[in-house]
């Protein structure tokens, strides 16, 4: 059966994950992870795309990422995997690949499943048993947008935009969000459509998206239904 054709709708974000090939490690030390942020940034502005979230981790790589046009997601990645395979070769002098085959990604609705994304990806050091808190992991967009630490990468998303009248009343708000959490169900629902290249959003915005590109892009979620956040 072919492979359906990767979900990119522009102007929606979109939640991207790159892994290291059979999930080895991609960072090395915190030189490395400068370079890719560089790399990333000038895929990004290469593309007019934009970037509301994002966590480095020590094998892999979360991004919220908006592209400009329909392209624009697969040139942004390819331009970053390009540049940054050419440097760890050049670095460590190593041939072969870096990265995990193709990349994951899924559509998100800009609503406050857009919110429930970014609180997974930068809660991933503290899943992981990294840091105890987000603040203490300066590899994330959390810096940015909870503390208000200066992040030439991060835009801030319609979602955020909304959380208050000044960046002060954003921040707090959104740090009200991250205490709350998300659910195991809410995780399980990011990972499985992520993984298999799906929308995450209401019922009513997966048929929006499934009538706007001429197919279904529902997906059948094993064991219970996913609750509204």
């Amino acid at each position: 059966m072919p492979r359906q054709p990767r979900l990119v709708i522009p102007g929606y974000p979109h939640h991207v994950i790159l892994r290291g090939n059979n999930r080895s490690v991609i960072f090395n030390k915190n030189e490395d992870r400068r370079f890719f942020i560089k790399y990333l940034n000038e895929a990004k502005e290469k593309t007019k795309s934009k970037i509301y979230s994002y966590c480095l981790m020590t094998n892999h790589v979360h991004l919220i990422i908006a592209p400009s046009i329909e392209r624009g997601l697969g040139y942004m990645i390819q331009s970053l995997g390009r540049q940054y395979v050419q440097y760890i070769n050049q670095t460590y002098k190593r041939t072969g690949t870096l990265w995990e085959g193709r990349f994951k990604s899924s559509l998100i609705s800009n609503d406050e499943y857009l919110i429930a994304c970014s609180i997974y990806i930068e809660s991933n050091p503290v899943r992981a048993r990294i840091v105890k808190d987000p603040g203490s992991y300066r590899w994330s967009s959390y810096l940015a947008k909870a503390e208000g630490s200066k992040d030439l990468l991060v835009d801030k998303d319609p979602i955020y935009d909304d959380l208050g009248k000044t960046d002060k009343e954003k921040r707090l708000e959104y740090k009200k969000w991250f205490v709350s959490g998300i659910s195991p169900d809410r995780i399980s629902l990011i990972r499985y459509v992520t993984q298999r290249g799906g929308v995450i959003g209401e019922t009513g915005f997966v048929e929006k998206i499934s009538k706007e590109v001429g197919r279904s892009v529902a997906l059948r979620q094993r064991g219970r239904p996913v609750k509204s956040l």
